[in-house]
């Protein structure tokens, strides 16, 4: 299985891409330098194998990259930083 995590800046979402197909999605609001994320998804065929995860610590280390903070208001995104501490340093105070 080949994961990709990309920004799609133009729908304001980062999509994880499995064997060429769309199948989960990180919704973000950018205010300035800060990405707020309310929503996450998964498909829900795929749940359960890791695959949240991968989208969001994709997104993560993109925001990192570029400079961002962020604001995990997807409960998805709070647990998983909560459980991967490396990431604490990104959320907006």
């Amino acid at each position: 299985m080949s994961a990709e995590v990309r920004n799609n800046a133009e729908r304001s979402r980062y999509e994880l891409v499995v064997d060429g197909r769309v199948v989960g999605i990180a919704d973000y609001r950018r205010q300035g330098d800060t990405l707020v994320f309310p929503h996450t998804e998964i498909n829900s065929a795929l749940r359960g194998q890791g695959l949240g995860a991968v989208l969001v610590g994709g997104a993560l280390d993109d925001a990192r990259a570029n400079g961002s903070r962020v604001v995990p208001r997807c409960w998805f995104v709070a647990e998983f930083i909560a459980e991967n501490p490396e990431y604490q340093d990104l959320v907006a105070a």
